[in-house]
């Protein structure tokens, strides 16, 4: 009898150590191909790129291509406004050379968990070398028709990220980012997409919905920006060239802003070498606003240059 109880002690461990096995192969199995299946599914997804627009329209008169202007001469490559849909994809608008926009080109995929883009200019041609984009809480540089390159990560902490020109005295676009204490911080641009560390810019920049600026607005060489606050005054900071101090005291320009859900500034849109800005209303239709050279009135009255439809872009830069 216990001969008979220790074979079948001995036959029943033999049978639960081959059916604990049967489960590990099987087990390990279902993990090999969950692991072939992400791997695919990432193989699958797409990568972020993105072209740049481009357009053969050339306005008329030298002037037009004079180095104040920012534009190259001969240049296929020129100022654009670029969109990003809901399926990430970004589509480039090309300016036409008298104030308008090019029928969209198709410029990229990938960008659908993107929280923020903007355009830099890293050699100070005038024309954007690339985007620096948020996502998934991380910086990265995408020179134009190249693969991203991340810079640093913890930038979940900004709420808005603008490359407004060159703040800072060099030659290299800088950016911009606010906090969610509302404090605006500075990074100087080295041309590479790399960036030095922050500078406090200073406090109360959560009253701000919108910032934009790619340029000089006041024609004293100095790059500035616009703030539309919640109540839909526009304001102008001038810039001073300084890093540590970039901005002068804001003056007010304008109100009933809050007609619009996008500002956005990409430079000269038509080529008068005086950079201008392009604002979205909230039935989708787009508007332009000529650069004047004045302080105190930085821009002229809006021309309409685009219909409803535009608000099919969850991001403009």
């Amino acid at each position: 009898m216990t001969q008979w109880r220790t074979h079948v002690v001995k036959s029943s461990g033999l049978k639960a150590r081959r059916a604990v096995a049967r489960g590990t192969v099987a087990v390990l199995a279902a993990a090999l191909v969950a692991a072939g299946t992400s791997a695919a599914s990432a193989a699958d997804a797409p990568s972020r790129t993105a072209a740049q627009a481009t357009t053969h329209a050339q306005p008329s008169g030298v002037s037009k291509f004079s180095a104040t202007s920012g534009i190259q001469s001969g240049s296929s490559q020129d100022t654009a406004l670029y969109g990003v849909d809901s399926n990430g994809d970004i589509w480039g608008y090309p300016a036409n050379g008298s104030g308008g926009l090019e029928a969209r080109q198709y410029s990229g995929p990938g960008w659908k968990d993107a929280r923020f883009i903007t355009q830099a200019d890293g050699n100070a041609d005038g024309v954007s070398d690339g985007l620096w984009d948020v996502t998934d809480g991380e910086l990265s540089w995408t020179k134009w028709d190249s693969a991203p390159t991340p810079i640093g990560g913890g930038w979940n902490i900004y709420n808005r990220l603008l490359s407004a020109g060159n703040l800072g005295g060099a030659s290299a676009d800088d950016l911009l980012a606010r906090d969610s204490s509302g404090t605006l911080w500075l990074y100087l641009g080295y041309g590479t997409g790399k960036l030095t560390p922050r500078y406090k810019v200073g406090g109360g920049w959560n009253i701000y919905t919108d910032l934009a600026g790619k340029g000089d607005l006041t024609g004293d060489g100095k790059d500035d920006i616009v703030a539309k606050d919640s109540s839909g005054v526009l304001w102008l900071y001038q810039g001073t060239g300084e890093s540590k101090a970039p901005f002068k005291a804001r003056t007010r320009i304008g109100s009933g802003w809050n007609t619009y859900n996008a500002l956005v500034s990409v430079g000269d849109v038509n080529y008068d070498g005086i950079t201008d800005l392009i604002a979205r209303d909230k039935t989708g239709a787009l508007y332009l606003y000529k650069g004047t050279g004045k302080a105190s009135a930085p821009y002229a009255s809006r021309v309409k240059i685009g219909n409803s439809g535009w608000n099919t872009y969850r991001l403009l830069f």
